[in-house]
């Protein structure tokens, strides 16, 4: 069995050989030169082929066994089984197998498997499995697995696990894991858990949650648990659980930190141990509970706390004392109880 192994893989090696100078292929091709089983560089072909290292090949179906990375290639469609240390060609699509990896110039489509890495210069979709990596140049979708990163240049769709991180220079949707991080340039939807950070430089959307922080530059929306702190640029929706902190120029749902809830324009409800606060010539409309519950704007609702501060109240207070400025100066500060309606 060894000895067929060894003459079948020296004459691939002498056919590739003696192929690697000329234009066109050297292969012994059983029955014909298109089909049944090649041994060589042969350039078009459909069934079992087996070739040391593949140069210039055109269309492949079947299944393709090589026994090193391809020499001018990238123009090459390979579709069936494929295997090898580092099967690479145009576009890939069917099982691939990689000692070291899977790599395409265009696309890879199906289940892919690298011990090192798996990527595309543009897509990646199917089931995906790298030892290190999984990436593309532009999109990647499907089931996506590597034990360091998964990244895309574009989108990331799926279920995509990064040891360390995940990320996209676009979009992120469906089930989403980095133990260090999860990011992307613009939008986050689904369900994104990390052990240190989420972030996106536009909009989240769904369930996220992060052993330090969520955060994003527009707009927040879903269930989102944090270890330290969530923020948005411009508004956070939904239930929102931080171990420190949560802020955002608006604030719309339930919201619970270990300090400090704050932002320009906040409804619902906010629980905080210290702080529950909005910015001057801001509005908060709903019930507020924290030692000190600083209303800078209008207040319309209910804040209960040690001390109470509203610029402006529509509402009522309860604490140990209580201050309402738009109140006439007699009814300003009172213990207990305050309101202005």
């Amino acid at each position: 069995m060894m000895k067929n192994l060894l003459l079948i893989l020296l004459t691939s090696f002498c056919l590739s050989s003696l192929s690697a100078g000329e234009e066109n292929s050297a292969s012994l091709d059983i029955p014909t030169e298109s089909n049944g089983i090649s041994i060589g560089n042969s350039k078009n072909f459909t069934g079992l082929r087996i070739n040391f290292r593949d140069r210039d090949v055109e269309r492949i179906r079947g299944v393709n066994i090589t026994f090193w990375h391809s020499n001018r290639n990238e123009y090459a469609d390979v579709s069936g089984l494929s295997l090898g240390v580092f099967p690479d060609a145009g576009n890939i699509s069917g099982v691939s197998i990689g000692a070291l990896g899977v790599g395409a110039r265009e696309n890879l489509s199906g289940i892919s498997l690298g011990l090192l890495a798996v990527g595309a210069g543009r897509d990646v979709s199917g089931i995906n499995i790298g030892g290190l990596a999984v990436g593309a140049g532009e999109n990647v979708s499907g089931f996506n697995f590597g034990l360091l990163a998964v990244g895309a240049g574009r989108d990331l769709n799926g279920i995509s696990i990064g040891g360390l991180a995940t990320g996209a220079g676009e979009n992120i949707s469906g089930f989403t894991f980095g133990l260090l991080g999860v990011g992307t340039g613009e939008n986050i939807n689904g369900i994104t858990l990390s052990g240190l950070a989420v972030g996106a430089g536009r909009d989240i959307t769904g369930i996220n949650i992060a052993g330090l922080a969520v955060g994003t530059g527009g707009m927040l929306t879903g269930i989102n648990l944090a270890g330290i702190g969530i923020g948005s640029g411009e508004k956070i929706t939904g239930i929102n659980i931080a171990g420190i902190g949560i802020g955002s120029r608006m604030i719309d749902g339930i919201s619970i930190a270990g300090f400090g809830v704050g932002g320009v324009d906040i409804r619902g409800a906010s629980l905080a141990l210290g702080t529950v606060s909005i910015e001057p010539g801001g509005q908060y409309e709903g019930l507020a509970f924290s030692a000190f519950n600083r209303m800078r704007g209008l207040q319309k609702g209910v804040s209960i706390g040690i001390l109470n501060y509203a610029r402006k109240l529509k509402g009522i207070q309860f604490g140990l004392i209580n201050y309402v400025r738009n109140n006439p100066k007699f009814l300003r500060i009172l213990p207990l109880v305050n309101m202005h309606f």
